[in-house]
């Protein structure tokens, strides 16, 4: 059986001033925003990116329909365990059973290569005191080593998006620069102090941006 995968489509954010508009798929913050237009009395309109804080221009020509048509993702993934495009065809002759190598007994490799490390003595020392031995030990650390430089790039990355954002709407509001300094320090309390007489709306999308990349906001009433 063939499984599908969906990835998540990217969500969007439209400002109408310091106001949040519309929020959710493209195609209806698009709709949201065209209609904005086309009524009096509309505000600049500015529409983010959720999660990269980027701003995005939209082609609003056209019905409602049809600006909903040109931002509508696409419906559809690649297959999971789908071939590489000019991969030979399956045989059909053979089941996939047949076509697996027979199993041995004792435990499955792992797929360890084997390369040289050097270290200093105290080193090899530390290791060999470790349960499991020094490779256990090496595999561990490597393993935590690569979840440490994940989170520290997801924070930077959180961080870029909302000094995005702020640059643009919250630029000429009053604590701009502290509150930009307490972003890239990752103080959040400091953060919320800074930003405190910011717009509900702005200091919210900034927040959600900078620590909680996956949450969608919505407009407030």
């Amino acid at each position: 059986m063939t499984t599908l995968v969906h990835s998540p489509a990217p969500t969007y954010t439209a400002f109408e001033g310091h106001r949040i508009l519309a929020a959710g798929p493209l195609a209806d913050v698009a709709v949201a925003v065209k209609r904005a237009m086309d009524a009096d009395g509309a505000q600049a309109l500015l529409v983010y990116q959720d999660g990269s804080g980027t701003q995005t221009d939209l082609n609003l020509s056209g019905s409602d329909a049809q600006v909903a048509d040109r931002y509508r993702s696409p419906v559809g993934a690649a297959p999971v365990g789908a071939a590489p495009v000019g991969a030979p065809p399956e045989s059909n002759e053979m089941s996939d059973s047949a076509a697996l190598p027979p199993r041995g007994r004792g435990r499955p490799k792992l797929g360890v290569v084997a390369r040289e490390v050097t270290l200093l003595p105290r080193h090899w020392d530390w290791l060999g005191a470790q349960p499991g031995g020094a490779s256990v030990a090496l595999r561990k650390l490597v393993e935590q080593a690569r979840r440490d430089n994940d989170a520290q790039g997801q924070r930077r990355q959180r961080q870029e998006a909302a000094y995005r954002f702020m640059s643009a709407m919250a630029g000429n509001l009053p604590g701009f620069e502290e509150a930009t300094r307490a972003l890239y320090a990752d103080d959040r309390d400091r953060y919320v102090q800074c930003v405190a007489a910011w717009p509900k709306d702005v200091r919210g999308y900034a927040m959600r941006l900078a620590w909680d990349a996956q949450t969608t906001p919505q407009p407030q009433p």
